[in-house]
């Protein structure tokens, strides 16, 4: 039986000379006053155990990986009829691209990269006005971490409805293609707000359980979604999770993943843990640096990986 709290331990002590590395997300101002010279790890495992290193407590804004989430929310409003306005292939392209929209008529390859999650938060306002919708996905991440002080960070979301540009040219771009229903500030204004959930590395690994113990969280008992759709978040993750980075990842980790700019990385080992790590630093594909190594080192100690030890 691994030590998972020796592993991670020395992971921290290895990785602790290195941290700082990469580039913070400056594009967006409020995160670019990130200091980077944070790293911290948090394992959940089925049987409820939490193991943790360096700053596991440090609330981070998890941007991307809250499409993980609103995705399991979407499906469970519109099943399977999601893939007409989504694909389920990776991109190969930045998460922010717009060539692809327009060769693929309005219809996002996957729904991790921007224009996808866009279109998958215009599926979950239905029958929403934008506050309720962020509503709902704030109680939802707060049951399934099972912590009502998990927030929405409104500087990093006003920062991000300051900049998003590109965002809007999305939305605007699948509205055209009648892939968007909702007025596209409305969905914009959602979308900002979700991405800037902040959480703990502990919080992040907790509320991410349920895709690591077949659709249930072992830790309050709650059935979330079926075992097959766990499974099918779990690949789409393996494939998509890390942008133009996804097969890079799968390759060195080899476990289903989520990253984002905020310098989170959400995986899973199925059957038997959740985790999350967090370092500011990015590398040149959006993902964070430290925490791609440190993931790497946890799955080649634990023999975690899905394509075997």
């Amino acid at each position: 039986m691994v030590d998972l709290q020796a592993v991670l331990d020395s992971i921290y002590k290895e990785l602790t000379p290195r941290i700082g590395e990469g580039k913070v997300a400056d594009y967006i101002p409020e995160l670019a006053k990130i200091d980077p010279n944070q790293f911290g790890m948090a394992v959940v495992t089925v049987d409820g155990k939490i193991y943790r290193a360096g700053d596991a407590d440090v609330p981070f804004s998890i941007q991307s990986i809250s499409k993980v989430f609103m995705l399991t929310l979407a499906l469970g409003k519109v099943g399977e009829g999601l893939w007409k306005r989504v694909g389920r292939e990776p991109s190969g392209s930045a998460f922010n691209s717009i060539v692809q929209l327009e060769h693929e008529h309005g219809i996002p390859r996957n729904p991790f990269i921007n224009a996808g999650a866009i279109a998958v938060t215009d599926v979950v306002m239905a029958g929403h006005a934008p506050r309720e919708a962020i509503g709902e996905l704030l109680r939802f991440v707060r049951y399934l971490a099972d912590d009502e002080s998990v927030t929405i960070d409104e500087k990093v979301a006003r920062s991000e409805t300051l900049t998003g540009y590109r965002n809007f040219a999305l939305a605007n771009f699948m509205r055209a293609y009648k892939n968007i229903d909702h007025p596209v500030e409305h969905v914009l204004g959602v979308y900002f707000h979700q991405c800037a959930l902040s959480m703990s590395c502990e919080q992040l690994a907790r509320a991410g359980l349920f895709l690591a113990a077949r659709g249930s969280n072992p830790m309050t008992g709650h059935s979330v979604v079926s075992p097959k759709r766990a499974r099918r978040i779990n690949a789409l993750m393996l494939t998509c999770g890390h942008y133009d980075g996804s097969g890079d990842f799968a390759y060195h980790v080899g476990l289903p993943g989520k990253s984002g700019v905020g310098g989170g990385i959400f995986a899973v080992a199925p059957g038997v843990a959740s985790i999350a790590a967090w370092s500011p630093g990015l590398n040149k594909v959006g993902n964070s640096q430290l925490g791609a190594v440190a993931l790497e080192m946890l799955a080649t100690r634990t023999g975690w990986s899905v394509f075997g030890d």
